[in-house]
């Protein structure tokens, strides 16, 4: 169980030339809502999300929780969520781990805003909350998703078979991991996102 819990005043929060990465408020709940809804078919098969207020609105208040952090990405220029990213599972004391959930949001999906959002979730991870260890589980057939993790940093540690239950079915998973002490040693330039504008 984790042992470190913020006050609204210095929640960990990190930001680059684009982007704002902050935990969601309850005032974000609307834009969230219909980013969510908005991106449902692109993220099938890969993650249900439910976009109903009540689910959003447990799922900010859980972040209040010592075992879960989650964190929005939000595009400097216009404000809009442009992805998501869970730290679930928090650990402490001898294992000072977490797991790492994430995922774009439309229109930004397939432009860089996630791979851009990355280092600044490792950076409140490594930093802020003191973690170890971040561990990212895939399936394999998600191409994009294992190109975002490898592109950030992290190393494939194993392969668990039927690990995860995703619409109904177990499904098997990659494992990736980073340290801190990797993160520390390899921290590169980010790259920008493509502007909306642009896209």
């Amino acid at each position: 169980m984790a042992q470190t819990t913020y006050l609204d005043s210095d929640m960990p929060h990190a930001d680059n030339r684009w982007i704002n990465l902050r935990p969601p408020l309850p005032d974000d709940l609307p834009a969230l809502a219909a980013a969510l809804k908005r991106s449902r078919r692109l993220h099938h098969p890969w993650v249900r999300v439910d976009t109903s207020d009540v689910a959003l609105t447990r799922w900010i208040a859980r972040s209040a929780d010592a075992d879960f952090q989650s964190f929005v990405a939000f595009d400097r220029s216009s404000g809009a969520p442009a992805a998501i990213f869970n730290l679930s599972q928090i650990f402490y004391g001898p294992f000072c781990n977490a797991y790492l959930g994430y995922y774009a949001l439309a229109p930004y999906i397939g432009h860089g805003w996630t791979r851009a959002a990355l280092p600044l979730l490792l950076k409140c991870a490594f930093g802020a909350m003191k973690l170890h260890r971040i561990e990212a589980n895939i399936q394999p057939a998600n191409l994009a998703s294992i190109a975002l993790v490898e592109g950030g940093g992290f190393r494939r540690e194993g392969f668990s078979p039927r690990y995860l239950k995703i619409g109904g079915r177990w499904r098997d998973h990659l494992r990736y991991a980073i340290t801190a002490e990797d993160w520390r040693s390899q921290r590169a330039r980010p790259r920008a996102p493509t502007p909306l504008t642009a896209a």
